[in-house]
C-alpha cells in the first residue's frame, strides 16, 4: 500500500489546521500512524490520494447508508446546485423534507432544520430548559451528543479516544447543570431525579450508543426512562443523529417502540451533506422562535442542496424497506464470520450488533456501558486497525466507534472483510 501523497498532505495540513485534521478522531492517534486523505468514493469503496482502494465500514460515520455516489442522490444535488447552493430564505424542499420526516417518524409533529448534529442537540436542550423552566439535564456516560459545552462531560468516543474526557473551556457553571448516569442503569437515573426533585428539564440519550462502540439498551431500560419522564414531567430526548433512519424508517424509537418528546437528527437526513434537525411534540416545538420565546436561528439552515440530498435519500428509504432487511443480513453475515474465526483463537472479545451497526470489542466483558467498554485492549485494536488498512478494509480509527454497513456492501466485500480478519488472527498466532 502506497501512502506517500497522504503523508505529504498531512505534513502540509499540520502547518495550517490544528493537528492537521478538522475532527480529532481523523488524526489516527488512537491507532497509530498517519491519517489517510481520500480523493473519491463509489459504492462500497473509498479511494485515497495514492490510488489505494478500501472497503468502507464507516460510510462517513453513518449517512452513506446506500453507499457512496448514489446516482439518485447525485442527480438531486446537481439539480439543486444549478438553482443556487444557498438562498438564506425559505424554499419548497424544506417543507417537503419536513413533511417526509414527520411521516416517517411519528413522534415528530414539527421539525426545525439546522446545520449539524451538534446544533440539533444544543438547540433541543435549550428548548427543553425553556419549555420546562428547569436548568438541569441528565446525560449518560459514554454517550456523545456533539461538542456543545453541556455535553463534553464523560462524552464518549471523541473525548475518550483523545484522552480528554472533560474539555478545557467548559465552565464549572455549565458542568454542574449536567448530571451523569451510567448507560443501562435505570436505578441511578431515578436516584438523580429524586436528588434533584423538580430541577430536571430533560434526559438525553443515544437509544443505541454509537460513540463508545455500538452499545445496546438492556431490556426495559428505554421503557423505564419513558415512564420516569412521564411521572416527573421531564422531557425525554432521543439523540438519533446516528440511529435515525439507519435502524429503520422510524429510527431506534420505531425498533424499541418508545416515543421520545424530542428527537435530534443528522447525518442521513443530508445524505452526507452537513445538516441536522430537531423535532418532536407540537406543543414543545411551538416554543421555538419566531412562534415561541426560545431563540434559535441559522443563516444556512434548510440549505437547498442538503435538503435535496436528504429528500432523495429518505424518500428512497421510505419506498424501499427492503434496504433495511438487506443491510441487516449483510451485517449479520459479517458478525457470524467474525465469531466463527474467533472460536479458533484464544482471544478476549465481545461483539454487539443491531441492524447495520456493529462493533468488535477486545474484552471478555459484556459491553453494556462506558465502564465495560473501557476494559477493551486498545493497543490490540490499533494492531487490528492497521492490518485492515494495509489490506484494504477501512474501519473507524478508534475502539470506541460503531461501524456502519452500507447497502452497497455485497457478498464479495463480506468475504474479503472476513478473510482479512482471519488473516489477522493467524498472523497474531504466528
Amino acid at each position: 500500500m502506497n501512502i506517500t501523497t497522504s503523508k505529504e498532505l498531512f505534513e502540509r495540513a499540520q502547518d495550517y489546521i490544528p493537528g492537521g485534521v478538522n475532527s480529532p478522531v481523523r488524526a489516527f492517534k488512537a491507532v497509530g500512524g498517519d491519517p489517510i486523505f481520500f480523493a473519491k468514493a463509489e459504492g462500497a469503496y473509498m479511494y485515497d490520494e495514492d490510488g489505494n482502494s478500501y472497503i468502507d465500514l464507516i460510510n462517513s460515520w453513518g449517512p452513506m447508508i446506500l453507499g457512496h455516489a448514489n446516482k439518485k442522490i447525485e442527480e438531486a444535488i446537481f439539480k439543486a446546485v444549478i438553482g443556487s447552493p444557498s438562498f438564506g430564505a425559505p424554499s419548497r424542499m424544506e417543507v417537503e423534507l419536513a413533511e417526509l420526516i414527520s411521516e416517517m417518524v411519528p413522534s415528530i409533529e414539527k421539525v426545525r432544520m439546522v446545520n449539524s448534529g451538534t446544533e440539533a442537540t444544543m438547540s433541543a436542550i435549550r428548548l427543553a430548559r425553556g419549555f420546562t423552566k428547569r436548568d438541569k439535564v441528565i446525560k449518560f456516560e459514554g454517550c456523545y451528543h456533539g461538542h456543545g459545552d453541556s455535553f463534553l462531560i464523560a462524552a464518549g468516543s471523541g473525548a475518550a479516544t483523545m484522552g480528554t474526557p472533560n474539555s478545557p473551556g467548559v465552565t464549572e457553571g455549565t458542568a454542574k447543570d449536567t448530571l451523569l448516569a451510567p448507560f443501562n442503569d435505570l436505578e441511578k437515573v431515578k436516584e438523580l431525579v429524586a436528588a434533584n426533585n423538580g430541577q430536571i428539564a430533560a434526559i438525553i440519550i443515544e437509544p443505541v450508543a454509537g460513540n463508545m462502540g455500538c452499545v445496546l439498551p438492556e431490556a426495559g431500560f428505554i421503557e423505564g426512562l419513558r415512564a420516569l419522564c412521564d411521572e416527573e414531567d421531564i422531557i425525554l430526548i432521543f439523540d438519533e443523529v446516528m440511529t435515525g433512519f439507519r435502524l429503520g424508517k422510524g429510527g431506534a424509537q420505531e425498533v424499541f417502540g418508545v416515543k421520545p418528546d424530542l428527537t435530534t437528527l443528522g447525518k442521513i437526513i443530508g445524505a452526507g451533506m452537513p445538516v441536522g434537525a430537531y423535532g418532536g411534540r407540537k406543543d414543545i416545538m411551538d416554543f421555538v422562535s419566531p412562534q415561541g420565546p426560545v431563540y434559535q436561528a441559522g443563516t444556512l439552515s434548510g440549505n437547498p442542496v442538503a435538503m435535496a440530498a436528504g429528500y432523495a435519500q429518505l424518500s428512497y428509504l421510505n419506498d424501499h424497506p427492503e434496504v433495511y432487511e438487506q443491510i441487516e443480513k449483510t451485517t449479520k453475515k459479517i458478525l457470524a464470520g467474525y465469531q466463527k474465526a474467533l472460536k479458533k483463537h484464544k482471544l478476549n472479545y465481545t461483539m454487539n450488533q443491531i441492524g447495520s451497526m456493529i462493533s468488535l470489542f477486545f474484552t471478555d466483558k459484556k459491553v453494556i456501558d462506558f465502564e465495560t467498554a473501557k476494559t477493551c485492549d486498545t493497543k490490540l485494536f490499533g494492531e487490528y486497525f492497521r492490518f485492515n488498512l494495509e489490506n484494504g478494509v477501512y474501519l473507524p480509527p478508534a475502539q470506541f466507534e460503531s461501524w456502519f454497513i452500507s447497502y452497497s456492501i455485497g457478498e464479495e466485500e463480506v468475504k474479503k472483510i472476513i478473510q482479512v480478519f482471519e488473516d489477522f488472527l493467524k498472523q497474531r498466532q504466528g
